[in-house]
């Protein structure tokens, strides 16, 4: 059997069974930027905070994917000519209204609208505005999906239609198998859900890509986040100590000495100062007087490496 043969039937037997996801580190990463990206989109939209976080990355069946929604979900079929193929994004009713009341000036004192029928064939029909509202952010959600796979491959993803059925949303045979990603979404003390699904027969070809962690690739930070970060640590209090000059003794020494006695100290005024934190020399400084105080002016960085240096140098 030649190597290409037996890399053919590995493919197959590994289609067989469904992408491991575990394998596909990149996918997950994908999907991580794609939150960061539709959270960053829809605060620019909405002065309340968004967030969206991913809830499960898993491969099924287009089928079981779809049927877990019913009717109560909103669609779009996106088309990606490089992939030859069609993906989906959906969202259901708890995240077109939370979008709904986000998007037109909601403020939270309000409890959230929670339409629950005694029958699920009792749903109401979607409005014309909670479909446009829908429309509008499975386009955003392609847009930041296309951008979050650009370190893995050249991809776009072009609205074919909106599907308020499920039994309509076609991707193919509904036997074949898919990765399905669940996104959250909260705000305003409210919560949704929009998914992702992307047929495997669209993912083989970039396998390859997807199992390999790009260099310098890494999740989307969230900007909001690393400013609080910032702001915390910037808070911390330290505290610092100025050392003049320091001489080893020995504990004969030390047991020695007495009330009143004088230690004469080899620095002069113009000796550069250390000044620690944590016991580690970060600035050299110079001693000076300022109102009647001992004042301390940095005058260079520490060099740890240069400090190493003099030290074996001067034994």
């Amino acid at each position: 059997m030649t190597t290409a043969t037996q890399a053919i039937r590995e493919d197959k037997l590994l289609d067989s069974t469904g992408i491991s996801i575990d394998r596909l580190p990149m996918l997950r990463m994908v999907f991580d930027r794609l939150a960061t990206g539709c959270a960053d989109a829809a605060r620019q939209m909405s002065t309340s905070p968004t967030y969206f976080s991913v809830a499960g990355v898993q491969s099924q069946r287009v089928g079981e994917a779809l049927d877990a929604y019913g009717d109560n979900t909103i669609a779009g079929i996106f088309h990606a000519p490089e992939w030859d193929s069609r993906i989906l994004i959906g969202v259901d009713r708890d995240f077109v209204f939370t979008m709904i009341e986000m998007l037109f000036g909601a403020d939270g004192t309000e409890q959230p609208f929670k339409h629950e029928p005694s029958f699920p064939e009792d749903e109401r029909p979607y409005t014309n505005i909670e479909i446009q509202v829908a429309q509008v952010m499975c386009e955003l959600a392609a847009k930041n999906l296309q951008s979050a796979f650009a370190p893995v491959c050249d991809v776009t993803f072009t609205l074919d239609r909106m599907e308020t059925r499920m039994y309509f949303a076609t991707l193919g045979s509904r036997s074949n198998l898919a990765v399905k990603a669940q996104l959250l979404v909260q705000g305003l003390d409210s919560s949704g859900q929009m998914f992702i699904v992307i047929p495997q027969t669209a993912l083989n070809p970039i396998r390859q890509n997807l199992a390999r962690v790009q260099s310098g690739m890494t999740s989307a930070r969230d900007p909001r986040w690393s400013r609080q970060i910032k702001t915390e640590v910037n808070k911390t209090e330290v505290r610092l100590k100025a050392i003049l000059e320091e001489r080893p003794m020995t504990l004969g020494d030390i047991c020695a000495l007495k009330i009143g006695q004088v230690i004469e100290l080899q620095a002069s005024p113009r000796s550069p100062v250390q000044l620690q934190c944590n016991d580690e020399t970060v600035f050299w400084c110079q001693l000076g007087q300022r109102d009647g105080s001992y004042v301390l002016r940095v005058q260079d960085s520490a060099s740890h490496e240069q400090e190493f240096l003099d030290d074996i140098l001067s034994r």
